[in-house]
């Protein structure tokens, strides 16, 4: 039984900074993939970052692309999501998801388990 359990978010001011964090159960996570969704309220799923098994490789989408890093420690089997220079637009709940596969996907079907959320508000 996995499980991910979200941690982080919060209330920030426009131009401020959290740091997400992902903690995972069992003893597999350093063969998983990892990744980051968010989902604004009336809107889809969308892809925010994923991190490989290997911790050899990073993607994120365009709109977050060098403000938010993400980051992997397996011995704490945990991932993170530093976000930084936080704007309105980024207002969503965040989940954290993993899949048994060595890279990480853009699709939020390929993964196998997600956590719960947690909530980022941006005021403008």
């Amino acid at each position: 039984q996995v499980q991910l359990v979200e941690s982080g978010g919060g209330l920030v001011q426009a131009g401020g900074s959290l740091i997400l964090s992902c903690a995972a159960s069992g003893r597999t996570f350093s063969s998983r993939a990892m990744g980051w969704f968010r989902q604004a309220s009336g809107k889809a799923g969308e892809f925010v970052s994923a991190i490989n098994r290997n911790i050899g490789r990073t993607y994120y989408t365009d709109s977050v692309k060098d403000r938010f890093t993400i980051t992997r420690d397996n011995a704490k089997n945990t991932v993170y999501l530093q976000m930084n220079s936080l704007q309105p637009e980024d207002t969503a709940v965040y989940y954290c998801a993993g899949r048994r596969d060595a890279s990480g996907s853009y699709y939020d079907y390929d993964y196998d388990y997600w956590g719960q959320g947690t909530q980022v508000t941006v005021s403008s």
